[in-house]
């Protein structure tokens, strides 16, 4: 017990160099706005030096942050998907840094695309989310670890519940969130002889703009619709791929508008002598991820049965009443 609780008390500040990530579209959460724009200004007010990292920097949320924040912080054109991009906001930070070297990657990167079942998702939105919330970190990660061994630093990814907990209507967004944290799991043990230190920040049910807006989603509607077969819109139907956006407005509605649960854990990560491993912000994550992980499947699947039966449209084929005699 000594030993825990010596570990968890803060390093001193001292204007370590923290940067923040961000995701390469416009729902992407990053620090234009989300996760990312309320740790660049929370980590500023602690009195780290903050690089963050913007899809476009001179968009209205770089602007806050300028305005906003002190000198201590930069803002980065920043998109994780760009190759060039990461290679010059590297080259920016280590000129700035120079010899006081950077403490801290956190990859803040998300997108989430439409919830609907995993045969309908098109194969352009599995590679996005894994272009994003995976390939995107990965990069980055591998771009700037050599100024991280030098200081003996900080990794913070942030994945999601969702990563953990097998959630219908989540199949690409789940998948790309579950190879981070194997991804940073096992960083996390290569980076131990390094000094480097790796947490996964895993957190659930909080408001932010990962869930896009109306025209976003009529866009991803559109691109379903383009993309299926006539067979499996035929057994379907329109109305019920449709019917997918009540998810959307139910994740506006019952989600924590206060992110401070989730900030509160990346302040630990990056300052604690011996951060966690993972992190699980919000009030139903935890329990959720042990649920999933230690009770046995059929207990669980009956369990997210009826959590989603909410939902009560089915694909139009199983609405049938002849659909069991034509199955047999």
């Amino acid at each position: 017990m000594y030993t825990y609780f010596s570990g968890q008390e803060l390093l001193p500040v001292d204007q370590k160099a923290v940067l923040i990530t961000e995701g390469a579209f416009d729902e992407a959460g990053g620090c234009d706005s989300g996760f990312g724009h309320g740790l660049a200004k929370y980590l500023d007010e602690l009195g780290f030096t903050v690089f963050a990292g913007v899809l476009d920097e001179q968009g209205s949320g770089a602007e806050e942050l300028r305005r906003t924040c002190s000198k201590h912080l930069s803002v980065l054109q920043l998109n994780i998907t760009n190759t060039q991009e990461i290679q010059e906001a590297y080259s920016k930070v280590k000129e700035k840094v120079q010899n006081k070297g950077l403490w801290a990657v956190i990859n803040n990167a998300g997108v989430l695309g439409l919830p609907t079942d995993g045969e309908l998702i098109p194969m352009t939105e599995y590679k996005r989310c894994m272009a994003v919330n995976f390939f995107g970190a990965v990069e980055v990660t591998k771009a700037f670890l050599p100024l991280l061994r030098k200081s003996k630093g900080r990794l913070v990814n942030i994945s999601s519940m969702a990563g953990g907990v097998p959630m219908q209507k989540m199949a690409a967004y789940g998948s790309s969130k579950a190879a981070l944290i194997m991804f940073s799991s096992i960083l996390r043990q290569e980076l131990s002889k390094w000094g480097v230190k790796v947490s996964v920040i895993q957190p659930g049910g909080f408001k932010t703009n990962i869930s896009g807006t109306s025209q976003m989603w009529e866009t991803l509607e559109r691109t379903v619709l383009d993309n299926l077969s006539p067979e499996v819109q035929e057994d379907y139907g329109q109305d019920y791929i449709l019917s997918e956006r009540s998810l959307l407005r139910l994740m506006k509605t019952c989600t924590d508008p206060d992110i401070s649960p989730v900030l509160l854990d990346v302040r630990h990560a990056i300052s604690a002598q011996s951060p966690f491993a993972f992190y699980a912000p919000g009030k139903l994550s935890y329990p959720w991820l042990c649920f999933a992980s230690f009770s046995p499947t059929g207990i669980f699947d009956y369990l997210s049965r009826k959590i989603h039966s909410y939902d009560k449209k089915m694909p139009r084929v199983l609405s049938t009443s002849n659909w069991e005699n034509e199955a047999m």
